[in-house]
């Protein structure tokens, strides 16, 4: 396990306890597959936030399928969880879009404050500069001074240009401006922070529907992403967020879950790309600035499993 797979495996070391280690004390615990053991099962993983839907349709998943395959044996249920965790990773999946189809390719970044969105706009800047593509990054937040100097701090650690007027100034005129600055330098990627709080949820929703509409009128179809970042240590208050950005923004095309590595409740990524129906793009675990992976269910699950 190195490089990819091992920082992976390593942020998930919380969740697997969590999670995988106290199934495998259940199952050693019975010599077949039964409702007790089932049961066990299910409270472990509402323990870990998969949420009651989503564990519900796990449990149904693994008892159709133990008589499928006509087996009671207990150690069959690694095998069975993992295929039922995938089908419901991928239900929702599809590739990422292309950043050479549009030029600049705009990603418009949302989310509350506290889930590590700045740090993640860095670190998607660093990624992306490193794969050779030329960015641009926006600090939309003008409502933090806080949050343009940390941007800054990120920008220069990431070695992109960076995008700013002084705190309080419109932030749509930040997003305008910098599309403009995008277009005039060839830019390939234009990451745009915007704010995660005002006074109330309603003026920051239609902030943000601002800065979408600016954008959109200067090149149609820009934002091509509009990507929400969530703290995967707040659970389900995770969900909660993004339904409500979700509705605001007329649809998210992606999820960036932050902290995985800080949380033995890793479940949450299984409760989110069931109940939302929005593919989780990249996940989080850990500090230094490559730790931002793009996510994928198949390594997630043998992750948590290894």
């Amino acid at each position: 396990m190195l490089g990819f797979f091992k920082r992976l495996h390593d942020g998930l070391t919380k969740t697997r306890d969590g999670l995988v280690r106290r199934i495998d004390q259940a199952i050693r615990r019975y010599d077949k597959i039964d409702d007790d053991l089932l049961d066990e099962i299910e409270a472990i993983l509402l323990q870990t936030d998969v949420g009651v839907d989503t564990t519900t349709k796990i449990i149904e998943g693994l008892r159709a399928r133990t008589v499928e395959e006509r087996t009671k044996d207990p150690s069959a249920i690694y095998e069975l969880l993992r295929h039922e965790m995938v089908q419901i990773l991928t239900t929702h999946s599809s590739p990422p879009p292309s950043l050479d189809q549009h030029r600049p390719h705009v990603i418009m970044v949302v989310g509350v404050n506290g889930t590590g969105k700045t740090t993640t706009i860095g670190k998607m800047a660093d990624r992306y500069r490193r794969d050779g593509k030329k960015v641009l990054v926006a600090a939309a937040d003008t409502f933090r001074a806080a949050a343009i100097d940390q941007l800054a701090v990120w920008a220069t650690r990431a070695e992109v240009d960076l995008i700013r007027h002084q705190p309080g100034a419109d932030p749509a005129a930040v997003a305008f401006d910098a599309l403009q600055a995008a277009v005039a330098r060839n830019i390939d990627v234009l990451i745009i922070d915007t704010a995660g709080r005002l006074h109330t949820k309603t003026n920051l929703m239609e902030e943000l529907k601002k800065i979408k509409r600016i954008l959109g009128k200067q090149i149609p179809g820009v934002p091509h992403e509009t990507l929400i970042v969530l703290d995967a240590t707040t659970g389900q208050n995770a969900i909660s967020q993004a339904t409500l950005f979700n509705q605001a923004l007329d649809g998210l095309t992606g999820i960036v879950l932050t902290k995985l590595d800080g949380t033995a409740k890793g479940g949450i990524v299984l409760a989110i790309s069931d109940r939302l129906s929005i593919p989780v793009r990249m996940i989080g675990v850990g500090e230094t600035i490559d730790d931002l992976q793009d996510f994928d269910a198949r390594s997630f699950v043998e992750a948590l499993f290894t």
